[in-house]
Formats: structure tokens, sequence, C-alpha cells
């Protein structure tokens, strides 16, 4: 019996290994997170100074500076701060998970004014929130929108000037509690949830430790045991799984762009057989193969395109061809237009 238990575990590690060889592997961390290991959003509403009479109109950002004098024990009127330097603006940012205090992290900054532009504005101290109500992250430096406009001779959308960033404009006041482990486990989440794939992962990491610590609760989650011998060092034993590499299962999709021709797909998209008559374009598929400018091969979309190409299709022809196909029933993949 250990016999063969021997032999069935040598035959999915020479599996395995030749997938490897034979398709392009991902590593688990390229592919998934750690329960607990994610980022939070960040929040706040602040006002920007220092613009060149592009700012608000209203009242709102003088209410402001008013309140803000007050901190200062400065008693000015609103009325007396009308002035459309400033500009109010919600400010945004995303903390990653394991932030420390005292590290920076990158804000954008927005006006909900009627303000023309932020360019050379200085966005004062602005406390950011999470969805708690708690204070993560304080804000504060030079809002930049970007270089200078330059005329060109494309079609291009001109500098967007009501909107900045200011890199490593907050720094963090209050870390986020995360919680890698629960129970002695540690859970993988995909990012794109796929029954194969996640079966795919729990088989490559029992095979890397060699025992069965891993198992797919669902398309989406694989939960792993902590050895013993890593209890008190969680984090080599996550460092060792991201490591290991999965070959990813996708389903077959093809995405269309028919403003720009543009056409994105998998090299191995099936087609059943079928007859096309289109214009001056005449091509059959059968018994699953399709006429190349090289010879005969297999009925894939691939194929199929260079066999278009050859005969002189344009992007648009080949579009067609494809969302024909798709409404018959003869191309085995998600069709999607953009």
């Amino acid at each position: 019996m250990s016999g063969n238990k021997a032999v069935r575990k040598l035959s999915a590690l020479v599996l395995l290994i030749l997938s490897a060889l034979m398709f392009s592997s991902s590593r688990i961390k390229d592919i998934a997170d750690f329960r607990g290991a994610r980022d939070n959003q960040l929040f706040g509403m602040g006002i920007v100074v220092g613009l060149d009479g592009t700012g608000d109109s209203g009242k709102i950002n003088s209410t402001l500076l008013s309140n803000m004098a007050k901190n200062f024990g400065i008693t000015v009127d609103s009325d007396d701060l009308k002035t459309k330097n400033t500009a109010v603006v919600i400010v945004t940012a995303d903390i990653p998970a394991f932030y420390k205090e005292g590290m920076r992290i990158d804000v954008t900054v927005a006006s909900i004014g009627d303000a023309k532009s932020l360019e050379g504005g200085v966005l004062l101290q602005t406390p950011l929130y999470g969805a708690d109500g708690n204070v993560y992250a304080v804000a504060q430096g030079n809002v930049s929108i970007g270089g200078n406009d330059v005329k060109v001779s494309a079609n291009l959308q001109s500098k967007y000037k009501v909107v900045g960033y200011i890199p490593s404009g907050a720094i963090v006041e209050k870390e986020i509690p995360t919680q890698l482990s629960e129970s002695n486990a540690v859970t993988i989440l995909l990012r794109k949830p796929d029954v194969t794939t996640a079966a795919r992962v729990a088989q490559a990491i029992n095979l890397r430790f060699e025992t069965k610590l891993a198992k797919a609760d669902t398309p989406a989650s694989i939960k792993v045991e902590v050895p013993k011998a890593f209890e008190d060092d969680l984090i080599t034993f996550l460092s060792l799984i991201e490591e290991v590499e999965v070959l990813p299962d996708l389903p077959a999709k093809v995405v269309i762009n028919e403003k720009t021709g543009t056409i994105v797909f998998g090299g191995n998209v099936k087609i059943l057989d079928f007859t096309l008559t289109y214009g001056s374009f005449n091509i059959s598929v059968s018994s699953g193969k399709v006429e190349t400018v090289d010879g005969v091969d297999d009925a894939t979309v691939s194929n199929l395109v260079t066999a278009l190409k050859s005969l002189g299709a344009t992007p648009q022809d080949i579009i067609a061809i494809l969302e024909a196909m798709h409404n018959a029933g003869f191309l085995l993949a998600d069709l999607s237009v953009m």
C-alpha cells in the first residue's frame, strides 16, 4: 500500500513539473492574498490654499478658514475671508496592510466646489478617517497635477486641473489591526476565484511541504494549516507559501473593442466546426481543424484570426465574424464587447 502511495505521489509531482514547463506558471503571491492582509480606504475633507484666483467662489472655504483661525486664537469674520485663492477638497488614500505609525502613503485631492484649478496649491493639514470613524493618517503638502500643458497634433484630453496628487503626502498616525492566522491556520484568497485554480493551489502547497496542509474550501479560498515548526515564525511560513508556483486556470474569454478594432483573447480559445461566408471570405472548420497559411491547424480563435488576416480581413471584419460566431454558439468562450 505504501508503495502505491509513493507511486501516486511521484506521478503527481511529475505532472506538476511538466505543467510548469509546458505553460507559464505564477507564484501564489501574484494571484492571491492572505486573509487579513488587505488595504483600507481613508478619506477626509480639507482646504487647498495658495491658488492664483482659481479657487472656489462660494462661502464654504471662507467658513472653513474662519474656523481654522479660531484654533489659533484668532477671530476672523468669514465675510472678511472671501477669496478665490482657496478651494474645498476631498482627500482620499489607500493604506496598505501592516503600515505602522510614521510611515507615509500617497493621497489624492479632488475639488468639490467650482474651483477652476488646484495647480500650485498647498493642502493644509487634513485628518483622514477610516470607515469606523477613527483617524488613521494626516495629510498635508504641495498638490501636483502633472506637467505643463503641451499642444500636440493627437486628439488627447487636456490636463485635468481639479484633481491632484501628493506623493507620500500623508503620515500614518494609527496602525489598522490585522490578523493573519486564526485557529492555527491561514486562508489564501484568490484575486480571481476559480474552482480549478483553487484546487491547484492546494495541491501545489501540499506537494511543496510533502504533507496535507492545504484544502480548497471554496473557489475563492484555500485554508492552510500552520505546521508546528512555524508556529512561532509565521512570516517565514507565509513567505514560503508565496513562492510556490501554480498554473492558474481562467475561463476562455474574448474581449472586443469595436471603437479601436482591438481583439484580445487567450491562445487556446476553441471553436466548433462551422462554415463561414462573409463578403469575399469563405472558410470552413471541419473535424476540429482550420486551414491557415501554414497548413491545417487546430480550430482555435488564434488560428482562425490568422487565416482571416491572410485573406485580407480587417479588424472590423474579424470583429463582426467573431460576434456572429458567438451568437450562433460556435465560439466556446465568453464574449465581452467594450
